[in-house]
């Protein structure tokens, strides 16, 4: 029995510890509840990290790194979706005033040539 000294009440496991946890109840003529008496913690939460080990939970903490719950990530996902939409207006916006600037000057350009040149230089 493991005695727990200090204001913490709660162990600490890490991925590997669970994991490993998790493949002894696999063994042949292992059970749960076996399993977690071995390691002084509840059947209960043993099946719940089997569960979070088929859903791939656990795996996916495996490399350390920090986790966002999944309704963080969708809003994420909704944030990047609208700024690719914003980015490609701006972007189309972009290439029609150049094609109406490329309109609206040259006939002006055009006109200006005309003036600015002796009227004999047109013959």
């Amino acid at each position: 029995m493991e005695v727990l000294s200090g204001p913490e009440r709660r162990r600490r496991w890490s991925t590997a510890e669970k994991l490993a946890i998790i493949q002894e109840t696999y063994e042949v003529d292992a059970t749960v509840s076996i399993v977690a008496r071995r390691h002084g913690i509840q059947p209960n939460q043993l099946f719940a990290w089997r569960k979070l080990a088929s859903q791939g939970a656990l795996t996916a903490t495996a490399a350390e790194e920090e986790v966002v719950p999944a309704s963080a990530y969708r809003a994420l996902q909704a944030q990047v979706k609208e700024l690719q939409r914003l980015l490609g207006k701006k972007t189309m916006e972009g290439e029609i005033l150049k094609e109406a600037l490329e309109i609206a000057t040259g006939p002006k350009k055009q006109m200006l040539r005309s003036l600015s040149l002796p009227k004999d230089f047109l013959k």
